[in-house]
């Protein structure tokens, strides 16, 4: 039996080739997002590792910042005179850094990372431990001095000697570039620039006192536990936060990892898809070699063969075909995971490819995936195998199971199928976005596993309406063409069944978007009354100069800033909510249509006062005239009132969780240092909005890292934010259509040599050449049309109950982009031409005599 098996194997090695590159590419995406997460975290941890001091002392952050707010949190830098005299203390230096500075060249270009890095500011204090060493020039002495990083003055063009302008918080300084570092370790991507310490303090942080942490060096013979105790113990519990040198790279590591996680998660993804539809296409692979070699397996059970003997011989076909791809996709998942650090290199990461980590994980799940999936995959073919009769081996027998009754596929589809119904009917109707997205879940699962299980069973009605036109077209050719289609529901719904899938998926990622887009439009035309928004391009907070030099634009007659700070409220029924409140200029009503269901704007702004969204307070015992605690960073408290509830179509209110806001004095008080996040600014009477745009252009021109913004422009950023969601969802479609058409070119190759006899039959009376390869690409676009209505009519019931959990979030528009579903279901029929190419000329070729005497 094993070199049967073996035999079999080899000899139909051409035909399960299709079925092994769907493995590959599972194999290959699981590898290489493996492979190259763990080399970057290896990467990092090495950095971070080197990098850290013995013991850091940071100011104390009790809130994480969700939405920046531009603050810098600070402690004094007089603390390190301090920490030098604890005993065991060897070294304590104060340390100046602020992130997401922005540094221009004489051309007001941006010198910075263009791929959302952020440029980080330094006072100059190198130790041994540096990540960076000077290279080039010197270091810098005085306000007007300053040095760059070689990797951004080369991709920059700067040299020695060109003068660039930093813009931080407490305004813009210019200097003139004096020396040049180089990493001695990974670049993470950012741009660095280091003026000296007094520069740091006065120029970054706006307090020649402060400092952004400690850095300490341990005496020799002190552990670095030991000496955070000491530090403890002289600072005080609790005053600061102090890290050894292990905790502070496992501190950098986390927040690294949602960085890694994204590009991780999405790669799993993308083999996630790959395994599913290519589960599919080794099961009708596996299943149509197993049709056509009924004979075959017969007569192996009249030489004595039992029914465990064939299975087993069909599962080791299986088995060896998942070890021949999971090795290729393990050697394909190591090139991609080259190519995406040479990626990251492109962007300003730089890895070396050289130090790539394959652990032993990574080749154990690669071949527990590429086996597990197709071993699976193949064991139902398996079992029919085992059931071919002894007689079969006397007869005819072609297909198995073309005329089975589809009885059981009928009642399970059935009850899978309402179940998934019911957990979609009951996201439609829940009040709550978790049970509701919960239910959208498994509705999704439960409706996509029933109409795989059930699609045979539609393949006859639907295809006859899909093909109905073909005899009336293409005459007989057509006619035949839809009867081959219809002549195995099983084979058509499962080859169908992998394009589907994908276009599920696309079909109800479309109407979510398209609804999230009409949603977000409809609020913004209800609630944007400014002429212009200013904001930074990636959301960032600007200095304050910024907002006085809009406010001296010739034009201009009202600017309304906006803020935000973390803060976590106190409320009645006991929860502590941790969110982000946003503070605003008492005009506010001027640049907003704010719907309030009691209070107005005056109240919410007043100082020690606050506004809340009407469900959240309703849903937490919050009541107008309620004093609630709010906690801002650092430990500030204050007891604030509700001095209005708002009434927004977005349950969320301004966007962040409770809808919170308040007054821009209330912020400063209890979060001070603050930057302006937005400017919404109004035309000055007799100024046209189109000359305030130029103006406001001219003003802004030394700032490159902001942008002017109209009603329009507003819009055409939100499209451009959710598109990002469509393109993955779009990349992750091209995966299942390749995929896809792998299984329509398997599933056509297959059944030309099954129907070899008859193709020669029609060829013998007749049929022409082109007739026929007009057949079989007939054959194969309504097959893909089939696979397309069906994915897109589940896909649309998926973005209507997705629609739903967005209209709990506010987002209650409802659209459907009917141009991507007219163009899905035509490139659907391209794909069928496509795939079918190869099979209609290899069927085109035969030999007639050949063909009519084959067995």
């Amino acid at each position: 039996m094993l070199k049967a098996t073996l035999r079999s194997f080899l000899a139909h090695k051409g035909r399960l080739l299709l079925s092994a590159l769907a493995v590959v590419l599972s194999v290959a995406f699981v590898a290489g997002s493996l492979i190259f997460s763990d080399t970057v975290g290896r990467t990092f941890d090495r950095l971070f590792a080197s990098a850290a001091a013995d013991v850091t002392v940071s100011p104390k952050e009790t809130l994480a910042e969700a939405v920046p707010s531009g603050a810098t949190a600070t402690l004094p830098a007089a603390l390190a005179d301090r920490v030098a005299r604890i005993d065991g203390v060897a070294a304590a230096r104060a340390e100046a850094e602020v992130a997401n500075i922005t540094v221009v060249d004489a051309d007001n270009e941006p010198v910075g990372p263009t791929t959302g890095a952020p440029t980080l500011g330094n006072n100059w204090n190198p130790t041994e431990r540096s990540p960076v060493e000077l290279t080039s020039g010197r270091a810098p002495r005085g306000p007007t001095e300053a040095m760059i990083d070689s990797e951004t003055a080369d991709r920059r063009n700067v040299r020695l000697g060109d003068t660039l302008t930093v813009i931080a918080a407490p305004g813009s300084f210019r200097v003139e570039v004096v020396g040049i570092v180089t990493f001695t370790t990974t670049n993470p991507g950012a741009a660095l620039v280091f003026v000296d310490t007094p520069t740091a303090q006065t120029e970054l942080l706006g307090d020649p006192g402060a400092a952004t942490s400690i850095t300490v060096d341990a005496a020799p013979g002190v552990s670095d536990a030991a000496l955070k105790k000491r530090i403890e113990a002289a600072l005080g519990t609790g005053r600061y936060d102090l890290r050894t040198a292990d905790e502070q790279a496992r501190s950098d590591v986390e927040q690294l990892g949602g960085f890694l996680d994204v590009i991780k998660y999405v790669m799993l993804g993308f083999a996630g898809i790959a395994v599913l539809v290519g589960v599919f296409l080794i099961v009708n692979t596996f299943s149509m070699l197993i049709a056509q070699r009924t004979r075959e397996l017969g007569l192996l059970r009249a030489l004595g063969a039992d029914r465990r003997q064939v299975r087993r011989s069909v599962l080791t076909e299986a088995l060896l075909l998942g070890l021949v791809g999971s090795t290729l996709g393990l050697a394909v998942g190591v090139g991609l995971a080259v190519g995406l650090i040479e990626l990251m290199g492109l962007l300003g990461m730089n890895i070396k490819s050289t130090e790539m980590v394959v652990g032993w994980a990574t080749p154990v799940t690669a071949y527990v995936v590429g086996v597990g999936v197709t071993f699976v995959a193949a064991y139902l073919p398996a079992r029919r195998a085992a059931g071919v009769p002894p007689m079969a081996a006397l007869s005819d027998a072609e297909i198995a199971g073309v005329g089975r009754p589809l009885k059981v596929r009928a009642v399970v589809g059935s009850v899978v199928g309402a179940a998934g119904a019911a957990a979609l009917l009951g996201c439609a109707v829940a009040s709550e976005t978790g049970s509701a997205a919960s239910l959208l879940g498994l509705g999704i699962v439960l409706t996509l596993v029933a109409t795989v299980i059930a699609g045979p069973l539609l393949v006859r009605p639907v295809i006859r309406v899909l093909g109905g036109a073909f005899p009336a077209v293409f005459g007989s050719i057509g006619r035949m063409s839809q009867r081959n289609a219809l002549r195995n529901p099983r084979r058509t719904g499962a080859t169908a069944a992998a394009l589907m899938v994908g276009l599920a998926l696309v079909g109800g990622m479309s109407v979510a978007s398209a609804s999230m887009t009409k949603s977000f439009d409809e609020q913004i035309d209800q609630t944007l009354g400014a002429d212009f928004v200013i904001q930074n391009t990636n959301f960032v907070p600007f200095p304050r100069e910024l907002t006085d030099r809009v406010r001296d634009t010739e034009g201009v007659g009202l600017v309304v800033r906006s803020r935000f700070a973390p803060i976590a409220v106190g409320l009645p029924d006991g929860d502590r909510i941790e969110t982000t409140a946003a503070g605003y200029d008492p005009r506010l009503d001027e640049v907003a249509n704010v719907a309030y269901a009691r209070g107005d704007s005056p109240s919410a702004l007043a100082a020690g006062h606050l506004a809340m969204d009407l469900d959240f307070a309703r849903d937490h015992g919050v009541r107008l005239g309620s004093t609630i605690p709010v906690e801002f960073q650092g430990g500030r408290e204050a007891r604030l009132t509700v001095g209005a509830l708002t009434d927004q179509e977005s349950a969320e209110g301004f966007g962040m969780q409770g809808g919170i806001y308040l007054g821009l004095g209330t912020l400063e008080r209890y979060a001070p240092g603050a930057q302006d996040s937005a400017l919404y600014v109004n035309a000055g009477p007799g100024t046209a909005p189109d000359d305030l745009r130029a103006g406001l252009e001219r003003t802004l021109d030394a700032y490159p890292q902001v942008e002017v913004r109209d009603l329009a422009d507003y819009k055409e950023l939100v499209h451009n934010q959710v598109a990002v969601l469509l393109y993955l969802v779009y990349a992750l479609l091209g995966l299942a259509i390749i995929i896809a058409v792998l299984g329509v070119v398997n599933t056509l190759a297959l059944s030309v040599v099954e129907r070899t006899r008859e193709i020669g039959l029609l060829r013998a009376i007749g049929l022409g050449r082109r007739q026929l390869r007009r057949m079989i690409r007939l054959e194969s676009v309504v097959i893909a049309v089939f696979g397309a209505v069906l994915g897109l009519g589940l896909g649309l019931v998926w973005g209507v109950c997705a629609q739903q959990v967005l209209a709990l979030q506010g987002m209650t528009a409802f659209a459907v982009p009917w141009g991507t579903i007219l163009a899905v279901v035509v490139g659907s029929a391209v794909v069928g031409v496509v795939a079918a190419l190869l099979p209609a000329l290899r069927a085109s070729r035969m030999n007639v005599l050949a063909a009519i005497a084959h067995e």
